[in-house]
């Protein structure tokens, strides 16, 4: 290190009776630039005012003249026995005297002088250390005095020596070694050469994790802080030098995995060790807005003076060898002033009941594998809304509107999956040889009752579909982007016809990006309308949920490890209320406009006319077209915009209040941009693509017999 450099940080004590100093002392009061300041007489009457009283030799120790060339500045100080007895007095005795001197021939190395400059300063201040050695390759900005205790003076200067300053004005005699260009994995030995304790706030997971693997070989303990709901992380590597780093929250990456990682590819390893699912609703809602509306992950001061204060503790027990063991805890200061009531006025929980279903008894053959094969139809959430009975002489497929959910607007969503369940039936009653006609009613129990009444009639056009029927899936994998041939199309567009719908097929550039921007912002409504995502969310089954059989298994979403991390924070209600609240959350629509940007072309089945029998028509042509895109190779992901099956204002508005006429807006420009006018039913969207092969299907419910799935007609 340059003099220069030196002099940039360290203060140099002077004392008046050494000839080389009084010599300095001089020359700097002929200086008009510098100020000298005395204070000793008070800080005399002080020490000899402490109790017990300090030693004589201690009162009579010479003062001492500390430069300050930053300040352009010279303090007269107590000597530095004299100064440390007084300026630490207060502490006794939560912490005892013996106890300070112990703790004062600790080392303790600081990586990170954001977070880390209070950290720093705190453990200097409570007399924690000896020493201390910090670094940082940062310099000081305006954007850091939210949180870090400089000056605008301050600004353009190295983080570490900044950090070095204030600590040095606090404490003369602390022996301080600054590392301004940071830590590398080059210096990381040198940087923790001969420290006792290790406190890591480094914002580069790579350099997290090389830190904690030198620390470990080296035995040395490792403290951090991160400032949200004041998480600390306490890793032993003194007492366990086998313990995996970071808790083993990076499995089996190492520091060199991670410097080859793309940033991307590190996501699922930081929200790891960053415990985002318990992460303030604030500060994981702001996660989604990083890059978008916010430049940075946002830090409080507070919130950083918490995470001091934890360090100092950890490191006060380390230090005077108490029990402290690895480990992670959360000092919630905003959760405990949550709970600032009478424990006796919060109500206990409601206890679900579990649905029982009952096995029933064996059905006839025939009925039995038609009603399975009615049972495979697609359904919005996979929530399977029907009751199927299977009888000698008939199949009966139920709406069942305790499966009906907000954005099922008066069960036309639960239509559509009973006509696709009927159509399945058909198929597999022509590939029997046991067609028959189908009858349509309503009756005290469902809206909508269909009832294939088996028979001896056989149609080999739809036996043609039974086998790919039965391997139809949904299959959310983006696509090539491959385009979609005319005679693919065609054949789509006939499917549909044969059972009375439409198709309108979107291929064009200016199409698909209209639909694209209509479909994001369709999808950040519902994640931001409470009722519509407490839904969404709960359609999905996450491994070890209970009811795996109906919902969507995330397993089956098409996510990598990156977005299924960021899933678990989507599905909390507290972060999308902060970023309703804030008018946010653009990034909530990307998922599905990147899974729209390659597709090979989308689909709009729809019919005429808009009751509950349309719909099923509607479900009807829907399956017929999923088969036959099977049956041509591509890959279909059904999409339900919010608005997809409702038809007035009114109904907009019991949908999302709070964004009815965007929803107003979207649904008018939806139609406009696919031509279907204002009485067609539109039954659903399909995303066509060449993409890979799914893994996993969603689960279906056993079918059981029992009197509320009965069909008596």
């Amino acid at each position: 290190m340059t003099e220069s450099e030196v002099v940039a940080w360290r203060p140099i004590v002077l004392d008046e009776h050494v000839a080389q100093d009084s010599q300095r002392l001089a020359e700097l009061r002929d200086d008009p630039r510098v100020e000298f300041v005395d204070h000793t007489a008070a800080q005399r009457a002080g020490l000899a005012e402490l109790r017990p009283a300090v030693p004589a030799e201690v009162l009579a120790e010479p003062i001492r003249w500390v430069h300050y060339p930053w300040r352009r500045s010279v303090v007269a100080v107590l000597g530095p026995r004299g100064f440390r007895a007084l300026r630490l007095d207060r502490n006794r005795n939560l912490i005892t005297s013996a106890e300070q001197d112990l703790l004062s021939t600790l080392t303790v190395a600081v990586a990170g002088l954001s977070v880390g400059h209070v950290i720093a300063h705190t453990l200097a201040a409570q007399g924690l250390c000896g020493g201390l050695r910090l670094a940082d390759f940062d310099e000081m900005e305006l954007s850091n005095l939210n949180r870090v205790p400089a000056t605008v003076l301050d600004l353009g200067v190295n983080k570490a020596v900044v950090t070095a300053r204030r600590i040095a004005e606090l404490d003369p005699y602390l022996v301080i070694d600054v590392q301004p260009r940071g830590v590398t994995a080059d210096t990381v030995e040198d940087f923790l050469d001969g420290v006792d304790v290790v406190v890591e706030e480094c914002d580069s997971l790579d350099i997290k994790a090389v830190v904690r693997e030198v620390a470990r070989r080296r035995r040395l303990p490792v403290v951090m802080a991160t400032s949200d709901r004041g998480l600390i992380d306490i890793e032993r590597f003194d007492l366990d030098p086998e313990r995996p780093i970071l808790h083993g929250l990076l499995g089996s990456v190492d520091s060199e995995l991670l410097a080859g990682m793309s940033a991307r590819d590190k996501i699922p390893h930081m929200l790891g060790h960053l415990d985002v699912p318990r992460a303030s609703p604030r500060a994981a809602a702001s996660m989604v807005e990083v890059g978008r509306t916010l430049t940075t992950w946002p830090q409080l001061a507070g919130d950083v003076v918490l995470g001091a204060t934890t360090i100092a503790e950890a490191v006060r027990r380390i230090g005077l060898a108490e029990p402290l063991p690895s480990g992670r805890s959360r000092i919630d200061v905003a959760g405990a002033l949550d709970n600032l009531e009478d424990p006796l006025s919060a109500a206990a929980p409601t206890p679900v009941d579990d649905i029982a279903t009952d096995p029933g008894t064996q059905q006839p053959d025939v009925a039995v594998l038609i009603a399975e094969a009615a049972n495979l139809a697609p359904s919005g959430g996979n929530a399977q809304p029907w009751h199927i009975a299977a009888r000698p002489d008939s199949v009966t497929v139920r709406l069942a509107p305790e499966y009906a959910s907000s954005i099922n607007v008066d069960s036309r969503g639960s239509a559509v999956a009973v006509g696709a369940a009927m159509f399945n039936a058909r198929i597999a009653a022509a590939t029997h040889h046991v067609l028959g006609p189908v009858t349509w009613r309503q009756d005290d129990q469902s809206p909508l009752v269909a009832t294939l009444r088996l028979g001896t009639e056989s149609n080999p056009a739809l036996a043609a579909l039974y086998e790919t029927m039965r391997s139809r899936e949904t299959n959310r994998h983006r696509g090539s982007g491959k385009a979609l041939d005319d005679d693919t199309g065609a054949a789509l567009e006939r499917a549909a016809e044969s059972e009375g719908g439409r198709l309108r097929l979107v291929t064009g550039d200016d199409e698909t990006m209209a639909l694209t921007r209509i479909l994001a912002a369709t999808d950040r409504i519902r994640y931001l309308t409470p009722l519509l995502h407490e839904e969404m969310i709960g359609e999905l089954r996450w491994p070890g949920d209970p009811d795996p059989d109906s919902g969507i298994d995330v397993l089956t979403l098409g996510l990598d490890e990156s977005d299924l991390a960021v899933l678990d924070v989507l599905r909390r209600p507290d972060v999308m209320a902060h970023l309703a609240q804030w008018d946010a959350g653009s990034a909530l629509g990307d998922d599905v406009a990147e899974r729209v940007r390659s597709s090979s072309a989308l689909g709009l089945v729809s019919v005429e006319g808009r009751t509950l029998l349309d719909y099923a028509r509607g479900g009807a042509a829907t399956e017929a077209v999923w088969i036959a895109a099977a049956q041509h190779g591509l890959a279909v992901q059904p999409i339900s915009p919010v608005f997809l099956h409702a038809h007035t204002a009114d109904e907009l508005r019991m949908l999302s209040p709070a964004f009815a006429s965007d929803l107003e807006q979207l649904s008018a420009e939806f139609r406009s941009c696919v031509g279907v006018g204002p009485d067609d039913g539109l039954a659903l969207l399909l995303r066509f693509s060449y993409a890979p092969a799914t893994t996993l299907r969603s689960r279906r419910r056993r079918l059981a017999r029992s009197p509320q799935n009965q069909d008596n007609g």
